[in-house]
């Protein structure tokens, strides 16, 4: 585990920018964090990294956006079990080319793929927070 310690949206969107250079297709990243904690303005700077330049929102009610295939932006809050993912075939994108990053994840524990990458990020104040990664 390492750690980073941001000190503004700016600064979380440039070390995800960098983080991304570490994953490759097919990579699982369960990202935790407290409601505003910047889990999407960290989304926001994978995608600059992997070359997407679209607005990058958060898929509450969409349950994932993609981004081209090269990058799947989940969020599981309103899932209750993994049976449920299943079914929306969000299990799929698990082991295609693409990145998968999963916004609370643990609603979906019993389905998800060995071996993925975690990055937790913990709010300091307004605009510090705490990136633990691996």
């Amino acid at each position: 585990m390492a750690l980073f310690l941001s000190g503004s949206e700016q600064a979380t969107i440039e070390f995800a920018r960098e983080y991304s250079k570490t994953l490759r297709g097919g990579d699982v990243v369960l990202l935790k964090g407290e409601m505003g904690a910047g889990k999407t303005v960290f989304v926001k700077g994978l995608a600059q990294g992997l070359g997407i330049d679209d607005e990058i929102l958060s898929p509450t009610y969409a349950y994932m956006n993609d981004y081209y295939g090269k990058l799947y932006h989940y969020d599981c809050y309103r899932l209750s079990c993994g049976e449920q993912a299943e079914r929306l075939g969000l299990t799929d994108y698990f082991y295609a080319d693409g990145i998968c990053v999963i916004e609370w994840a643990e609603n979906i524990a019993d389905v998800l793929p060995q071996n993925c990458k975690r990055v937790t990020i913990q709010k300091l104040g307004s605009s510090n927070r705490k990136i633990i990664y691996e």
